[in-house]
């Protein structure tokens, strides 16, 4: 008998064996992806293997109840990458914010554009479309300003999807990323002593209670990586999670990431498809722009503003900075500060275009 606390953990029953088989094929996605050396296998190789599942209409469902429990490891891994020295840094990293802004108009300005000239899609629903903030926000706030929410999922999970991609195997190609910096990182439960298990289990715990309560993006993510980094930072804890669990969470990330296409069958949604990827890719030409502009300007490396800019997901482009020895937490602040800035901007910028949108439909129901 499972217990009533952790029934909204499992998926509906009739849901179970689509999500087992989605995970069996996540997990031969990873190994098949470690054997022919793609970057981030764990997380890279079962979305690709449950995308293609899902576009070919199999019976997979993502394990997304799981993925609450499974993203904290992430976000108390991310923190292990704040050490001491990192404060040492954060007056090199000031270029890369101030450019920050200008990237975000740039990038979401040709998003829109493409959207509207090229898609034909309405203002508002070209709006949050092209915003890069996170998914789900982009989807909530789209839902309640009246635009048409599936094409604005279809859009957000494509450029996360398209990103993740295209920035990993670009790397892999210039020979720049494996999975060194995660075997470097490798930690096993006997590593951990137990005060170190205690902390670590606490960061994951009361991270994402703390981080909803202070109104913070993504808690899930950067309450735990918040108070990970806190103690790192500190020096009360010098290692990260086990290996393992993270290579847990990196199998739920990139299996839930694949089924995402569930039920956009290629014939009924191709046109918003291409015209999702197209618009990511608009926004990598201007990632590349602006990478280049900061690296010349600042300290940074290339690579690692790559990372930074990239209009990928903050768990996901944080995970291949760890694959590629890049700063962690320099890319995880930037993806923290982009998410922030767009979640900031919207309802003034909406307020600011509102005479030139349509009114939005009446409430549905």
């Amino acid at each position: 008998m499972v217990s009533s606390r952790l029934m909204p953990l499992l998926p509906p029953p009739a849901d179970r064996p689509r999500v087992v088989f989605a995970l069996a094929l996540g997990l031969a996605g990873g190994g098949l992806a470690t054997l022919v050396g793609l970057p981030l296998p764990w997380m890279l190789g079962p979305m690709l293997v449950c995308a293609a599942a899902a576009l070919g209409g199999l019976p997979v469902v993502g394990p997304v109840a799981a993925r609450p429990v499974v993203i904290p490891v992430i976000g108390v891994m991310l923190g292990a990458g704040f050490s001491p020295g990192i404060l040492g840094e954060l007056g090199g990293w000031a270029g890369t914010f101030v450019l920050l802004p200008p990237f975000l108009i740039a990038g979401g300005l040709s998003s829109w554009l493409w959207f509207r000239t090229v898609g034909g899609y309405d203002a508002r629903t070209a709006f949050f479309c092209a915003a890069p903030g996170g998914l789900n926000e982009m989807i909530i706030l789209g839902a309640e300003a009246g635009a048409d929410e599936r094409r604005i999922a279809l859009a957000h999970a494509l450029r996360i999807f398209v990103a993740i991609t295209a920035v990993a195997l670009g790397f892999a190609l210039l020979g720049g990323t494996t999975t060194a910096g995660l075997d470097a990182a490798h930690t096993g439960f006997a590593d951990l002593g137990p005060l170190d298990a205690v902390m670590l289990l606490a960061c994951a715990v009361a991270g994402v209670p703390m981080a909803r309560v202070l109104r913070l993006p993504a808690p899930a993510l950067f309450g735990p990586m918040t108070l990970s980094a806190a103690l790192h930072l500190t020096g009360l804890v010098t290692v990260p999670p086990p290996t393992v669990l993270v290579g847990v969470a990196q199998l739920v990330i990139g299996t839930v990431l694949g089924c995402r296409f569930v039920g956009a069958s290629l014939r009924e949604t191709g046109r918003d498809m291409l015209l999702g990827a197209g618009a990511t890719l608009l926004l990598l030409m201007v990632t590349l722009v602006f990478a280049s502009l900061v690296a010349a300007l600042t300290p940074a490396p290339w690579s690692q503003v790559v990372l930074a800019y990239s209009p990928g997901g903050l768990a996901e482009m944080s995970l291949l900075a760890l694959a590629k020895n890049q700063d962690v937490a320099y890319v995880a602040t930037a993806h923290i500060a982009r998410i922030v800035l767009i979640l900031l901007a919207i309802q003034p910028l909406l307020r600011l275009l509102g005479e030139r949108l349509p009114p939005p439909p009446p409430p549905r129901g």
